[in-house]
């Protein structure tokens, strides 16, 4: 077992450094010290363009992996959902998190709410986000609005909205969640996962190492949350199936039931602005039940 300081890479977020200092945390419980290193990622450096516009797969990630690939870092934390599927040739996902809320948050402005309309905001509402696959799902639901490309952090975008700059944002409810974000000024609707569907792996962090680190790989195995592991690892399947990564509009989820079933939300479009394709499907096993998700939606 060893004994000296890991140094964990983060980005330099808000949300990136609880993610990094729950980290911590959790490995002081095992009498491991630990010191973080943060790190700009190109999707930090670029604020201007929606992610869809951004070229390449792991925007949030490579710049950290590439950090751990030469030795600065003994790990990284990630959002699971903003990790490709594939991880460079001498990286691996060592363990995963416990699962914060999957959702998806709508944010409200006061002045357009209308509890009228369905999801309780006026028409012709600017709605901002960047997701391709929140996107798709909105416009789905409703198609009277205008959509509008949102960067920034999550508070930096809860601000925007409210400044007035959107009707209504759409947030991934795990980061407003583990910041403990004061929304009482705003009307919040909490988009069930099985109907507004998340990305794959939305709500976990992801613990990468050096997959010759053994002595790193043995201190994080006793972080896995195994049940965890075993829905993300179909979810994000069907990712990897689709040779997807941030810019696909997206989503899956899976849930495993008490009896051992497994079942699957699945929503994607070919464009944000294409049309949408939704599939549920049950299986007693997961085995190929990726692969079974992917047809549906190729039907």
């Amino acid at each position: 077992m060893t004994t000296k300081t890991l140094t964990i890479g983060t980005r330099g977020s808000r949300l990136a450094l609880w993610q990094a200092n729950f980290t911590q945390t959790q490995l002081k419980e095992l009498g491991i010290d630990s010191e973080l290193k943060i790190i700009t990622t190109k999707g930090d450096a670029i604020q201007h363009l929606s992610f869809d516009k951004i070229e390449g797969k792991g925007f949030f990630t490579k710049e950290i992996e590439d950090e751990l690939l030469n030795g600065q870092i003994d790990l990284a934390v990630h959002s699971m959902k903003d990790l490709p599927t594939t991880s460079p040739e001498g990286l691996v996902i060592t363990a995963v998190s416990y699962r914060e809320n999957p959702s998806d948050f709508l944010l409200i402005h006061p002045d357009a709410v209308a509890e009228d309309q369905i999801l309780k905001f006026k028409k012709g509402a600017i709605v901002g986000t960047s997701s391709a696959r929140r996107k798709s799902q909105i416009r789905d639901i409703r198609n009277d609005i205008t959509l509008k490309d949102i960067r920034g952090n999550v508070p930096t975008r809860i601000e925007k909205l409210r400044s007035g700059d959107f009707d209504a944002i759409l947030l991934a409810a795990a980061g407003i969640q583990r910041l403990e974000l004061d929304l009482s000024d705003l009307k919040v609707i909490s988009l069930h996962p099985k109907e507004f569907v998340p990305a794959p792996a939305q709500g976990v962090l992801a613990f990468q190492t050096r997959a010759e680190d053994l002595d790193t790989r043995r201190i994080l195995k006793k972080l896995h949350n195994a049940a965890v592991a075993e829905v993300t690892n179909v979810e994000r399947k069907v990712l990897q199936l689709f040779d997807g990564g941030c810019h696909m509009p997206l989503g899956v989820y899976c849930e495993k039931d008490t009896t051992g079933n497994f079942h699957v939300w699945a929503a994607k479009a070919e464009n944000w602005d294409g049309e949408l394709k939704r599939v549920r499907l049950s299986s007693s096993t997961k085995f190929e039940l990726a692969e079974q998700v992917v047809a549906k939606l190729k039907e």
